[in-house]
């Protein structure tokens, strides 16, 4: 099928700037000219231009093209004053079935406390350890998100700041707070405001797509009831739980790899959203469309993952549909480990795949989680050193490395590997 077979989107238009001429009566120069001397005489007294573009031509502190080289500072979420969201259409489409009864029961209130507790330890370890490599680590604001907020098309509660991957693109020197599709994470943002206005001022780029209404429009509500075979087939046809509606995506949907993007449509990121990121992005990349045998789609990073120049990381039951392009570009693809989380252990977000959410450090190391010795081994054999420390609980929130983290600078420049 053409969805399936396209790889580069078609999507980019080129910026076209237009000037009007208008034609002035004899009168109505005189006017302007009159007002042209005033505000001449207004502007001598202002900063300059050059002035302006001084200020502006900082070094940014953001800089990453890729998932790979060396880290120099990122940023790791929070869990703290979480609390588990509202037992909505987006959360039941997303959410395995075995967990709809956990989030009924608790929705709106903190997640389990001992669980918690256990998870944040094993994220400051995290921290702890990417501090002795000698990488900076940056964390969100830990805001209530038990507040209850309403705008003219919903209402809802927030959920947490775990996750700055799902939030935070960063696309060379530019951060992109990103138009997420979850009611739940409206605000999200405000937990990284105040670092992300530090680096703006700093000299990074800073841009915020179109917010979505999330609006009703916005949502094919129909598909959280469908079978997992009727959810494939549907995505097969184009037709997913987020509709066209309006742009939204998470950066999670997008990896990196220096001139050329990744990207898959998902439950939380729609065509829309990949076009205004093509054309944003402009002529400098090429943003490709990457399809997987995936019911639940949200978040490419435990089926998908480009761990350095040349390798690929892939869900051996999320089958991608375009490998041969990364086959034929001389690239090899090797399938994850299969994951050893235990069964009963709680997985409210997420799935076990988790296992291969890794955080590259740099070419040849990678942190991984401790308990995943299949998963260890692997890279052992691939010749990648693996930096391992545990986030068994820290999973059960949705992510693992990857997604809790978000590489704010990478030390590289902007290349081209296909």
């Amino acid at each position: 099928m053409a969805f399936l077979r396209s790889m580069q989107l078609g999507l980019r238009l080129r910026g076209i700037r237009a000037v009007n001429s208008v034609k002035l009566t004899q009168a109505e120069s005189s006017v302007g000219m009159a007002k042209f001397q005033s505000s001449q005489r207004l502007e001598s007294t202002m900063p300059t231009a050059y002035q302006v573009k001084e200020q502006l031509a900082k070094a940014s502190p953001v800089c990453s093209y890729n998932e790979w080289d060396p880290l120099e500072e990122v940023v790791v979420g929070r869990i703290e004053n979480g609390i588990v969201p509202p037992f909505t259409p987006e959360l039941k489409v997303s959410a395995n079935q075995n967990n709809w009864e956990f989030f009924k029961a608790n929705q709106g209130k903190p997640w389990p406390k001992e669980h918690t507790e256990k998870a944040i330890a094993e994220v400051e370890e995290v921290c702890n350890i990417l501090n002795q490599e000698g990488i900076i680590v940056r964390r969100p604001d830990p805001i209530d998100f038990s507040d209850e907020y309403k705008t003219p098309d919903f209402s809802s509660r927030g959920m947490y700041c775990a996750m700055p991957r799902d939030i935070l693109l960063i696309v060379g020197e530019e951060i992109i707070e990103c138009p997420m599709a979850w009611r739940s994470r409206f605000f999200e943002y405000r937990a990284y405001r105040e670092l992300i206005k530090e680096y703006f001022k700093a000299g990074a780029k800073w841009t915020t797509p179109p917010k979505p209404l999330m609006s009703d429009e916005l949502y094919n509500v129909d598909v959280m009831d469908l079978s997992d075979e009727e959810r494939t087939h549907q995505h097969h046809q184009g037709r997913h739980f987020t509709t066209e509606f309006e742009p939204c995506f998470d950066a999670a949907d997008f990896v990196r790899a220096g001139r050329d993007i990744f990207v898959q449509r998902s439950q939380v990121t729609n065509m829309l959203g990949i076009q205004w990121m093509a054309r944003h992005l402009g002529n400098e990349y090429n943003v490709h469309l990457l399809t997987f045998e995936d019911p639940r789609p949200m978040h490419i990073d435990a089926t998908f993952m480009l761990l350095r120049p040349g390798l690929v990381l892939s869900n051996p039951e999320r089958g991608c549909h375009q490998l041969d392009y990364f086959k034929k570009a001389g690239w090899d693809v090797v399938e994850t480990a299969r994951p050893i989380i235990p069964a009963d252990h709680p997985m409210w977000l997420g799935s076990k795949w988790l296992s291969m959410n890794v955080l590259m450090l740099d070419h040849d190391r990678v942190m991984v989680d401790a308990n995943e010795t299949p998963t260890i081994k692997m890279f052992e054999k691939l010749g990648i050193k693996t930096v391992k420390a545990s986030m068994r609980y820290a999973n059960s929130y949705g992510g693992g490395f990857h997604c809790w983290t978000s590489d704010i600078r990478r030390r590289g420049t902007l290349q081209s590997y296909f």
